[in-house]
């Protein structure tokens, strides 16, 4: 037998083509959506269609939706500018092992949280900032996990009914804990709509030890949890204090809630709901926005969150042209959206918005 190894097995580089490996790379920038060269690029069309979209929606021969056929008066051209103060690329990478830890998904400790201030040090983002980008992470974690676990429900059954709970198998695995509880539901052979219907009314269909294994998994999930309550009115509270900010700048929009009962009516069901619908020609930092959409959280460089903004974006965009997204907790400077320009809250009065996050809190610290 021969001892010679083949000098192209186990090899990390691209094997030699015919015309020199130029196939394999212009593969790899096709998929990749980079050409590779460090010059700069021209303008992206998509963006340029947008932006044309965006001035002429007044002036088209079918109103866009949600537009009116005519204003009184006509619509207004309104020119802010709007100081950024995006959190580096670089910053936030360094900050993800700092604010996420194994099994860790729920409320943190006055502790924990010092300890993250502390560990942030000097670094260009705000302790609001990385705990929301905390809860980005997990929430990223939990949709990549959420195969994984499947896969593993019915050892987690197992190990459950040998007597283990819910929270410390969270913390083995790392899968949030609500999550792990409807696994090892499924894996009892439970229908989605049963598991559904069943958390809805958890005391009337759960066994004892079921209730109090949910009710923990609870109190430690902020992100796969049940009751969304307390996010949906701090995001509601966030739209009102923006329009109250555009209002002060004498920009006419209509709201969402107008959009969706307009919508609903004529369409059965919600089609196109910005949170902002702008009825003027309003340009923030130059550049036109028809719509503004709210997102009272931190905006981070990840996959997930930026593949979802990005649909709802196109959405907008194929309807009215250009517009801005709004960040309550600001975001990454890596962070690139077409069609949208990226804002913070930093020009916006958040003192009602900050007084009842406050009163929560401190209800949650005191219940009594």
């Amino acid at each position: 037998m021969s001892t010679k190894k083949n000098p192209n097995k186990d090899s990390t580089s691209p094997k030699p083509s015919q015309n020199g490996g130029k196939k394999t790379r212009q593969g790899k920038r096709r998929r990749g959506g980079n050409s590779g060269k460090g010059g700069q690029r021209g303008p992206d069309p998509f963006v340029e269609e947008a932006i044309k979209r965006a001035k002429s929606r007044f002036e088209r021969g079918t109103p866009a939706m949600g537009l009116p056929s005519e204003l009184s008066p006509p619509p207004q051209n309104i020119k802010l500018k709007w100081k950024l103060s995006p959190v580096p690329k670089n910053v936030e990478r360094e900050v993800h092992d700092i604010v996420c830890r194994p099994g860790e998904f729920g409320f943190l400790d006055d502790e924990r949280v010092d300890e993250i201030a502390e560990l942030l040090g000097k670094r260009p983002i705000s302790l609001e900032q990385a705990l929301s980008l905390r809860s980005a992470l997990n929430q990223e974690k939990a949709v990549f996990s959420h195969g994984r676990l499947q896969r593993r429900a019915q050892e987690m059954l197992r190990k459950y009914e040998g007597g283990e709970s819910v929270l410390s198998l969270s913390k083995r695995y790392d899968f949030p804990p609500v999550n792990l509880f409807r696994a090892i539901l499924s894996a009892r052979n439970w229908s989605k709509n049963r598991i559904k219907e069943t958390l809805r009314e958890p005391e009337r269909k759960l066994s004892k030890r079921d209730l109090e294994e949910f009710r923990k998994a609870e109190g430690e999930d902020r992100v796969t949890h049940v009751n969304q309550t307390e996010t949906h009115h701090a995001a509601d509270l966030f739209e009102k204090v923006l329009c109250d900010h555009f209002e002060e700048n004498g920009v006419r929009f209509r709201t969402q809630t107008e959009l969706l009962k307009e919508q609903v009516e004529a369409e059965g069901r919600p089609v196109r709901t910005p949170d902002l619908l702008m009825l003027d020609h309003v340009e923030i930092n130059g550049v036109p926005v028809a719509w503004i959409d709210a997102k009272h959280f931190y905006g981070a460089n990840l996959s997930f969150q930026r593949k979802k903004t990005q649909k709802q974006v196109n959405r907008y965009v194929e309807e009215w042209g250009h517009g801005a997204i709004i960040y309550r907790h600001g975001f990454c400077d890596g962070l690139k959206l077409k069609g949208a320009i990226l804002l913070d809250a930093s020009p916006i009065d958040l003192t009602e918005l900050i007084n009842h996050n406050q009163r929560l809190n401190d209800e949650r610290v005191n219940p009594d």
